[in-house]
């Protein structure tokens, strides 16, 4: 459906890409997978055709439909929801205007025998039979099945679409690309403004969509769910495995260590080679072998071994200054805003050492409730923080407060207490900051990599109440694992916003669930929280039968 042939990419002095070469199947689902840097999201926009390739070609049969989702997008407008949904109709609204014009145009001539007149009837003739080959009739219901699938509801569909915040804005922007029926699907980190329930809804819609999807995402559960294949990008090349991302990994895994066999294996060869050259090169009768080695090592090709895998690193938290028995105590805990009441009278204890997950769609509360325990916004009701409560706080936004001008090392530097200075680069190369990457500058990072740099700050103050807001979005799934792990060892109070089921499974033991003003608790863990829900949700099915 769409093959790449000799690919190609090169920036400066770097090569991202060279010559790479895949196929796109009907109804394959691909999970685009490498490091940050790596190239993922550059390939997809080469494949999208929103970026030209240094050589190589990208080719698709006629009318194949490509359709992109990138990470960030989306200019104000004042369309309503349902409006610029629709837009993903637009060209059948064009070709129905088209056409009216062209029946009026037949309506008003009179040059019946012209050749003219012959023409507009062909022009007319084919492109009703176009316009009439789409079925448009459902059009409506449709726009409404999906914006209903990504969350929104019925009172949403009338509102401009710059009432809403950019995760949601890039919700529509979703919907709009499903509603295009693509027979492409190329999507970079979709799930990053979505809450739980709009992920599996999404889950369910692509494998039942029967199309082509290639994806890149930290979400592992996600990717495990809905991806058949998986291509790596890594150091120029890719490596295409017809597996989901779990079994990659093994399979990947088994690759590593043959590469490093060959390579340990050759080096060996070189260093016995370059010996002999040394040993023999003034020696008359060794001429000719010490030449021939001399060549051979001249035109040998050196084996490589891939990055290593740095999810096996382990990184720890400073250990928590002690704090009182209850961190966080709520009591009759109110919000709103104008009005519009985004939760009330909540209770909630959070226990010394306890971690707990916040979740819940969009909107509900989550950030707000987050906002109120760091004393940034105002409330009614109690909300008491715990004796000697020393908080350490991820914001969603917090990957752009940094200063642009500094580089990653001083970044680092300036908040690294004396006794760990010298630690600083294992930190830095733990999160995938090595060699030159230390010297750039913040302002040239990617979203990914500034999200790690902001993580490593985390992890050099002593706290022991540990609030982060979505920290796994851009985050690629290694990063993720040694945050995860370290978060699992850390021996303080833990509070995560999140929409990621693989991160919060085996970290979080409670859950508290936002949702229709309230601040619901529940006493499991993540996949216990889901079962549960998804009962609720049929009894709920069956009630209004």
């Amino acid at each position: 459906m769409l093959a790449v042939d000799g690919l190609t990419v090169e920036f400066g002095n770097r090569t991202l890409f060279k010559n790479i070469s895949f196929v796109i199947n009907d109804k394959d689902r691909i999970a685009l997978m490498g490091k940050n840097g790596a190239g993922k999201s550059t390939l997809l926009k080469i494949l999208a055709g929103q970026q030209k390739p240094t050589s190589g070609t990208i080719t698709t049969p006629k009318d194949t439909v490509v359709a992109y989702l990138p990470q960030h997008l989306m200019t104000e407008n004042s369309r309503t929801v349902f409006d610029e949904a629709s837009q993903a109709f637009a060209h059948l609204f064009e070709m129905e205007k088209k056409i009216e014009e062209l029946n009026q145009q037949l309506m008003e001539r009179t040059d019946y025998d012209s050749p003219e007149y012959y023409k507009l009837i062909e022009e007319v003739s084919t492109l009703s039979e176009k316009y009439y080959s789409i079925d448009t009739t459902h059009f409506e219901a449709d726009v409404e099945k999906i914006l209903l699938g990504l969350g929104f509801t019925r009172e949403d569909f009338q509102r401009p679409t710059s009432d809403f915040s950019g995760g949601w804005r890039m919700r529509i922007e979703l919907a709009k690309m499903l509603l295009k029926n693509p027979d492409i699907l190329l999507l970079d980190e979709p799930t990053n403004h979505l809450d739980i329930e709009s992920i599996q809804w999404l889950e369910d819609f692509l494998i039942t969509n029967g199309k082509a999807v290639v994806v890149i995402s930290h979400d592992r559960t996600f990717v495990d769910n809905i991806t058949t294949r998986t291509i790596e990008v890594t150091m120029g090349r890719i490596y295409d495995y017809k597996v989901n991302y779990s079994q990659y990994l093994v399979l990947r895994q088994e690759r590593r260590i043959q590469q490093q066999k060959a390579y340990d294996e050759q080096q060996k060869m070189i260093a016995e080679t370059k010996d002999f050259i040394e040993r023999f090169k003034g020696t008359y009768s060794k001429t000719l072998q010490v030449q021939s080695r001399v060549r051979m090592l001249e035109k040998l090709e050196l084996v490589e071994v891939d990055e290593e895998d740095t999810s096996m690193l382990r990184l720890k938290f400073p250990p928590a200054p002690n704090s009182g028995k209850y961190p966080v105590i709520a009591e009759e805990l109110t919000k709103d805003y104008d009005g519009h009441i985004v939760f009330k009278d909540a209770h909630f204890t959070i226990e010394k050492g306890e971690k707990v997950a916040f979740v819940g769609r969009n909107g509900e509360g989550k950030s707000t409730l987050v906002k109120c325990i760091m004393g940034e916004i105002p409330y009614t009701g109690k909300l008491s923080l715990g004796y000697n409560v020393k908080i350490g706080y991820f914001a969603q936004n917090e990957a752009s407060l940094m200063d642009e001008n500094l580089t990653v090392f001083q970044t680092i530097d300036d908040v690294t207490p004396l006794e760990l200075k010298h630690k600083i680069k294992d930190m830095l190369g733990a999160f995938m900051f090595s060699g030159d990457d230390i010297d750039k500058k913040v302002k040239v990072l990617s979203g990914g990599e500034r999200t790690r740099l902001a993580m490593i700050k985390l992890l050099l103050s002593p706290v022991n109440l540990l609030i982060l807001d979505e920290p796994t979005n851009h985050l690629d799934l290694r990063t993720k694992d040694i945050l995860k792990s370290a978060l699992n060892d850390f021996d303080g109070t833990l509070i995560v916003v999140s929409h990621d089921r693989d991160f919060l499974t085996g970290l979080v033991k409670k859950v508290y669930e936002f949702g229709g003003g309230k601040v619901t608790e529940h006493l499991e863990d993540i996949q216990g929280f889901l079962r549960k829900k998804k009962m609720e949700n049929l009894r709920e099915i069956e009630r209004k039968k």
